[in-house]
């Protein structure tokens, strides 16, 4: 079964990748800083304040979120980590995007090779019904597709 859900596009870009979903604010310094040195080489996220994320890794995932929260170094977190190779694909909010996640999206789109697409608005009930581990398909015109796990080996399925 595929899911769609139309948000507002903040960064665009046509991108597929596995849901990786948190329903708490996404602290972006405190999930990617590694004691002793600035960002986790590997994107394994350290936020224990974040117990659905804790421990996970996230390059090339889609990140499913309501918002942000933290220090106001994220959007350049979000920056380097994508420079490193380490950060989402995309992240899809719930809610509006923070001035500072954008940021860190638009400098990623713009600067590095490894561009973050960022969709924003797409209502509480994206929110609710994504699991952790479906596959994800953004659209250039801020349209999301949610598949679900047990259609992955199907032959493709219609938008609907």
């Amino acid at each position: 079964m595929i899911r769609k859900y139309k948000g507002r596009v903040v960064v665009p870009g046509d991108v597929t990748a596995d849901a990786l979903v948190t329903h708490a604010g996404f602290n972006t310094l405190a999930s990617l800083k590694t004691a002793g040195s600035f960002l986790n080489p590997k994107g394994v996220i350290q936020d224990m304040n974040n117990p659905e994320l804790y421990k996970k890794l996230m390059p090339g995932k889609a990140l499913c979120l309501p918002e942000t929260i933290g220090s106001t170094t994220g959007g350049m977190v979000l920056y380097c980590a994508s420079v490193m190779g380490v950060g989402p694909a995309c992240m899809l909010f719930s809610k509006k995007a923070d001035t500072l996640a954008v940021a860190g999206a638009v400098l990623t789109a713009n600067w590095s090779d490894h561009p973050i697409v960022l969709v924003d608005d797409l209502g509480e009930d994206f929110l609710k019904e994504v699991r952790e581990g479906e596959r994800i398909h953004v659209k250039e015109d801020g349209t999301v597709l949610v598949e679900s796990e047990d259609t992955f080996d199907a032959a493709p399925a219609a938008e609907t």
